[in-house]
Parts: C-alpha cells; sequence; structure tokens
C-alpha cells in the first residue's frame, strides 16, 4: 500500500481549499461516485416507499397507532443498517482508490465490510450519548442544541476515515476522532457548519425541482389536511422514486468527501507539528493488531 500523504486530499487546508478539494475531487471522479451513489439511492428509495406512513393518519386509538408504529420499526433498520454499509463502501473507496488503483468501487463494496461491525456499534454508542448530549443542549434553549448538533455531526465524520486508517479497534477510533475534533475545534466546527448550509441549499434547489411535476399534489396537501394521506401517494409514483434517487446520488458522496478532508486535514497539522513527513497506512495485519 503506497504512502497515504500522496492521497490528493490529505494536506493543511483552510476553508477555501477545503472547498476547492472536495469540489475537484467530487469533479475528477463524478462518473463513479454517481453511478455508485444512483443505485444506492434506488435501493432505498424503493425500500423507504414501502413503508407507508400515511396510515398512522387514519388511526386515532393510541394504543393501536403505537403497534402500527412498531410495524416500522425493522424497516426502518434495515434501511439505517443500508444507509450505513453503502457509506463504509463509498469512504472506503475515496480513501484508497486515489492511492491505489486497483481499489475499485467493486473492491471496495468487499474490502469495506470489515470496517461495517465496528461502524455500526460506534454509531449505536454515538446515538445513545448523542441523544443524552442534545437533551442537555435543551438547558441552553436553541443555540445549545444547534451546537450540540454541529459538534456531533463534525466528530461523527471523523470515525470512518480513522477506523479505516488507523486501525478497526473501537476504543481508539472514538477516542482518536474526539482528540481530532477537538485539534482545531473551531476551525473543524466552522467548516462542518459552512458545508451543511451548502447540502441544505444543494438539497433545497433539487427539492424544488424534483416537486414540479408533482405541484398540484403538493399544494392540495397543504390546502386540505385533512386529504393528506391520499394526495401523498405521489411519493410512491415511479417518476418521483427515480427524480428523488438521481438527487440523492449528487448530493450523496459530498459527506464522506468532505469527512475524509477533514482527517486529513488533522493529521496533516500533526504531521507538521512533529516534524515528520509521512503518514503510513496499516497492513491488513497491523491494522487487526
Amino acid at each position: 500500500m503506497e504512502n497515504i500523504s500522496s492521497h490528493p486530499l490529505y494536506r493543511r487546508h483552510n476553508l477555501d481549499s477545503a472547498m476547492s478539494s472536495l469540489w475537484e475531487f467530487y469533479r475528477t471522479r463524478f462518473v463513479i461516485l454517481f453511478i455508485f451513489s444512483i443505485v444506492v439511492s434506488l435501493i432505498m428509495q424503493l425500500i423507504s416507499s414501502s413503508i407507508d406512513f400515511s396510515e398512522i393518519t387514519y388511526i386515532t386509538d393510541p394504543e393501536e397507532m403505537l403497534n402500527k408504529m412498531r410495524d416500522f420499526i425493522w424497516p426502518i433498520i434495515i434501511v439505517s443498517l443500508l444507509n450505513l454499509l453503502f457509506t463504509t463502501i463509498l469512504n472506503y473507496y475515496i480513501i484508497y482508490n486515489p492511492i491505489d488503483s486497483e481499489e475499485t468501487i467493486f473492491a471496495s463494496s468487499y474490502k469495506a465490510l470489515k470496517y461495517f461491525i465496528p461502524y455500526v456499534i460506534i454509531i449505536i454508542l454515538f446515538a445513545f450519548f448523542g441523544s443524552i448530549a442534545l437533551m442537555l443542549g435543551l438547558f441552553a434553549l436553541i443555540i445549545g442544541i444547534f451546537f450540540v448538533a454541529l459538534y456531533m455531526v463534525t466528530l461523527y465524520l471523523f470515525f470512518l476515515p480513522v477506523l479505516m486508517v488507523e486501525g478497526t479497534n473501537i476504543g481508539h477510533a472514538i477516542s482518536r476522532s474526539f482528540k481530532l475534533t477537538h485539534k482545531g475545534f473551531w476551525s473543524n466546527i466552522g467548516w462542518t457548519a459552512v458545508f451543511i448550509l451548502i447540502l441544505i441549499v444543494i438539497s433545497l434547489i433539487f427539492s424544488m425541482l424534483i416537486m414540479i411535476p408533482f405541484s398540484g399534489s403538493f399544494f392540495k396537501m397543504f390546502a386540505n389536511p385533512v386529504e393528506a394521506a391520499d394526495v401523498t401517494n405521489f411519493m410512491t409514483n415511479p417518476l418521483y422514486i427515480i427524480l428523488g434517487s438521481l438527487a440523492n446520488a449528487v448530493v450523496f458522496p459530498l459527506l464522506p468527501i468532505y469527512g475524509t478532508i477533514l482527517y486529513f486535514n488533522g493529521r496533516a497539522k500533526e504531521e507538521e507539528g512533529t516534524g515528520t513527513g509521512t503518514i503510513h497506512v496499516p497492513d491488513s495485519d497491523d491494522t487487526e493488531k
């Protein structure tokens, strides 16, 4: 395996270089990233469309409503696990393909599997403690909630790159992610805030474009909330699923690319601080150790 410092995203960044590197990396690999993401998005959209939340609107009995919501638990879990799996595969490709051309998206699909279970465990722990942090953020009202949420997103972005470059030890991955998040804390938080705003704007633009063919049903849903369940049937329309998948495919690769930039930026700062010039990717045996 080549030196990880040869990766095109590996360098000490400022906000401008981080965003320009993200765009350049995304542009040069757009075809592969988009094709993979469109397949993923279609799978996710088809599974999600099978979950008919509109059925709850007809139920008035709280106990019956609770029982109905329990029926949605497993489909939601399956969708969540698939999303984590596809994110793991994509992040592996983003980290390793630029330094080893043999790491294609197909090779990444099975090589990334060894990181999946540790990643799921970290996300479960992260969700548990993150919910507690959000509840504590309520004491500081709106500003506290947004800041805690922003901090959690920043921390989350380090998990997969740390697992894939530094080994699958869960304890190390969590502590290392905290360390890298806090190293350059305000710049990490600030960059993530800017990135999320950009992502929201892009998502809103695509959402509006997707809704154009269904604008009649959309406005009718607001005009007559009583019939909302019937009107939202457009969400299972094949055209809506395809358009939604295309939009998601454009946005899906951006988050793991940005997370990789954050990680490499933190590593580059460490290397600059210690005076060493190289970072080596562990061999498979070293990774397991």
